[in-house]
């Protein structure tokens, strides 16, 4: 019995929590298309792929240090 009206009310509630989401990406999308090229990606956007490009190069250029042998106290 409380499985049906759960189910009865989550069921549409989720359908139409889909509905809203397809058109605000829709309409998300199409402000997107309608922006120039330039103004698509915002400044701080800009820099978040900078620091992650120059933290890549950072890694890139990483050596491992050197793996001493242990040292014998005989």
């Amino acid at each position: 019995m409380w499985y049906k009206i759960l189910m009865g009310i989550s069921l549409p509630l989720l359908a139409i929590l889909w509905g809203v989401y397809w058109w605000w990406e829709r309409k998300l999308d199409q402000e997107e298309a309608a922006m120039p090229k330039e103004d698509k990606s915002s400044d701080r956007l800009k820099q978040s792929r900078n620091e992650v490009a120059d933290w890549a190069t950072q890694m890139a250029s990483f050596k491992k240090p050197e793996r001493k042998p242990p040292a014998h106290n005989d």
